[in-house]
């Protein structure tokens, strides 16, 4: 059944190292594919994998930038894979599952944020379509290895941002209503919220848990389509470009992500959203904090439908 959504008080916090959220455990032998893993979080998540002893395939839609980042790290493996290109999603993954082997550790951890408005290959809004959509197929993709040996995890990278925005279900694409950077980035991240949860209660008899993570906020490449005097006005930096010191470093930004792929606290649960190594709490939809999880990201009701309107939008089904 899913885990309720409570904290459990970890022994965790916004401080906690990617390394440390391991809780010691050794991963020898497992297998984890991290999306974006080679730069920003992503890469100290492939980091910190790795040196327990997991091997890391870091799938990358740059794979000579990703090349150079991921050098000198050992047991890593790197492929091509474009997220807003479902042909590119299909490839990688029929790659993969010619291996024949299984996946631990799942961590959907790519994403854009507030872009201007894109579309992808299919005319999908470019925030939804590569933050979601494009999760959403890598993983059905790839449920074979997944569900292969039981106990699989997949980490799906949600963020205080989906306070902005539910999902949108009559106009996911921005077709009928005014493109907003922020609505859509919040629409984008509730969405990856209500994926683990539909995904772990349909994982659950397989194996396989889901869990959602707000991982904190970091200054990395996400923010590339901001300029600086956005990043100024919103407080993220200040006029000489400091970082705002409640921001997370990178390797405390992995650490949900390591602490819900990996420790042993979380053994048997799943269906939940995590934050500061956590589970983080429920909160009511005006509350202004910049922690918690909104109602509309962990509404059972509506995670069916989007899983049913990904479905016919990606055109991909789940052999369950």
């Amino acid at each position: 059944m899913p885990t309720e959504q409570t904290p459990i008080n970890s022994g965790y916090g916004m401080r906690t190292e990617a390394r440390e959220a391991l809780g010691g455990r050794r991963l020898d032998g497992a297998l984890a594919i991290v999306t974006g893993g080679y730069s920003g979080l992503g890469l100290e998540t492939t980091k910190a994998l790795a040196e327990a002893g997991a091997t890391v395939v870091v799938p990358a839609r740059t794979p000579d930038k990703a090349k150079a980042a991921l050098a000198g790290i050992a047991k890593v493996e790197q492929a091509a894979l474009d997220l807003a290109d479902p042909k590119s999603i299909d490839a990688f993954a029929e790659q993969f599952l010619v291996s024949g082997r299984s996946i631990d550790m799942l961590i959907n951890n790519a994403a854009i944020m507030a872009s201007p408005l894109m579309r992808d290959a299919r005319g999908y809004e470019a925030q939804f379509a590569t933050n979601h959509l494009g999760h959403f197929q890598l993983t059905a993709r790839l449920w074979p290895a997944l569900k292969q040996d039981g106990g699989a995890r997949v980490v799906s990278l949600s963020s205080i941002g989906h306070r902005r925005a539910p999902v949108n279900l009559e106009d996911p694409n921005f077709e009928t209503t005014e493109y907003d950077k922020w609505e859509a980035y919040g629409r984008a991240k509730s969405a990856n919220s209500l994926f683990a949860l539909g995904l772990d209660k349909r994982g659950e008899a397989a194996g396989v848990r889901a869990f959602a993570v707000h991982p904190g906020g970091i200054m990395t490449d996400l923010q590339r389509y901001m300029p600086d005097e956005e990043k100024r006005a919103m407080g993220w930096v200040d006029e000489a470009g400091n970082i705002n010191p409640l921001f997370k470093t990178p390797s405390q930004g992995a650490a949900t992500s390591i602490w819900c792929a990996a420790n042993g606290q979380l053994d048997g649960t799943g269906g939940v959203y995590c934050e500061d190594c956590d589970v983080a709490q429920a909160v009511p939809a005006d509350d202004m904090s910049f922690a918690g999880v909104r109602p509309w990201a962990i509404d059972w009701d509506v995670a069916e439908k989007l899983w049913d309107l990904s479905e016919r939008m990606t055109g991909v089904r789940f052999a369950l």
